[in-house]
Parts: C-alpha cells; sequence; structure tokens
C-alpha cells in the first residue's frame, strides 16, 4: 500500500537511499555492487507494493528486511528464481536497448541511462537487469568447469537491518537529541560528561535520554 498522497515511483525515488545502505553492507565479498544495488531494487519495489501504513510502521522498518531479503538471495546456493514469460520478455527488450546504448555510448550504461531510454524508473530497469542475469552456482563441479565459490557472510548480518532502522529513526530526531546519542551511544559518554557537551545537567540529560528511548521504541515498533 504506498502512502497517502505519494505515487509508486515517488515512493520508490524517496527511499533509493536504503537500497544503497542495504548494498553497501555487503561491498567487497564476490558480488558487483551493480548487482547488489539491482537486487535491492527489486526488494525495494517488493516493499512499496506490500507496505501497509495503517498498522503504524515507518516505510524504512519495513523495507529494510524486504531489502536485504532479496540481496541475500544472490549468495544462496538453490534453486533458481523462477520469472514469468511477460517479466522475461521485458527483460530480453532491456537487455539488447542496453547493448545498443553501449555501442552508441562507447561504454556500458549507467542504471539511470538505460532507465532513461527505457522509459523507466531506477527501480523497474533494476528488475528487469536482474531478471536477465544468469543463474550460476555458488558450489559448481570442478569437472564442469567450476570449482566452488566460497561467499563470506558474517552472522552479523542478521543485525542490519535493525541497524539500519535504527538509523533511519534517529535521522528523525532534532539536532540536540540527535546529539545527546551520538554522545551516549555512539561515542559511548557518560551522561555527566554528555551534559557537560551539551550545557545541561546530569538529571537533565538522564530525564531527556528516556524520553528519546522511548521515542524510538515508539517509531521502530509502532
Amino acid at each position: 500500500m504506498v502512502e497517502a498522497g505519494e505515487t509508486r515511483n515517488e515512493l520508490v525515488e524517496k527511499n533509493i537511499g536504503l537500497v544503497h545502505s542495504c548494498a553497501n553492507k555487503f561491498r567487497g565479498r564476490g558480488v558487483e555492487y551493480d548487482d547488489l544495488f539491482q537486487a535491492g531494487c527489486v526488494g525495494l519495489i517488493k516493499a512499496v507494493d506490500g507496505f501497509d501504513e495503517s498498522k503504524g510502521f515507518l516505510f524504512s522498518t519495513y523495507a529494510v528486511p524486504v531489502i536485504l531479503g532479496e540481496i541475500k538471495r544472490i549468495f544462496r546456493d538453490g534453486g533458481s528464481v523462477k520469472i514469468g514469460r511477460a517479466l522475461k520478455e521485458k527483460a530480453r527488450y532491456a537487455m539488447r536497448e542496453k547493448e545498443n546504448l553501449t555501442n552508441e555510448l562507447g561504454q556500458e550504461p549507467t542504471i539511470s541511462e538505460l532507465a532513461e531510454r527505457l522509459g523507466l524508473d531506477i527501480a523497474e530497469t533494476a528488475e528487469l537487469l536482474n531478471a536477465a542475469m544468469p543463474t550460476i552456482s555458488l558450489t559448481a563441479d570442478e569437472d564442469n568447469g567450476g570449482g566452488q565459490v566460497d561467499i563470506p557472510v558474517e552472522p552479523p548480518d542478521e543485525n542490519i537491518s535493525d541497524i539500519i532502522a535504527l538509523h533511519e529513526v534517529v535521522a528523525t530526531l532534532n539536532e540536540k537529541d540527535k546529539k545527546l546519542i551520538e554522545l551516549r551511544y555512539y561515542r559511548g559518554l557518560t551522561q555527566s560528561k554528555t551534559a557537560d557537551r551539551l550545557g545541561m545537567s546530569q538529571v537533565q540529560v538522564s530525564r531527556r535520554e528516556k524520553v528519546i528511548l522511548t521515542l524510538l521504541r515508539k517509531n521502530l515498533t509502532g
């Protein structure tokens, strides 16, 4: 469900930064960033289509796990994703246009350039490119010209969605409250030292911190 007053495309474009935030967490793990970004865009589209504002959650809280889920699919060893015939046809057309544009520009076009050529938004273009990607095995047999590819995925990745969602809600605070949270939880200062930095008393910091944490918890959980 698209947020009131915003079109589907507007909500996608407004939150494209979430895709970059998620994709950046997987840099250097054997997959090109462009592929991570494309998969993340597919997740963003799914999140936009499935989001229900009436449940009281922030869009980012709902979207980040969906985006991460699509990105993580790249690293999974298993069956291929089934793609509908209509999407396959659109994907083939997108790849032909990508090849034509590459010849015209003398280099591979960016997703933005291809999106403009196709008359689509960036996320939809990424979805088509993702659909056109060949399925590869992460554990191909060496006798078949493969050889196992080990992709290091660390356990802390399970906490990425929580971290990104937290950053999103902290960004909604006013500057003084953000500074208080930064000093207390990012720099690890005591309430007394934080009070000195902010020109407040220790009691004032303690009280305000409780108010801020309650607000953040409410925004994160609805």
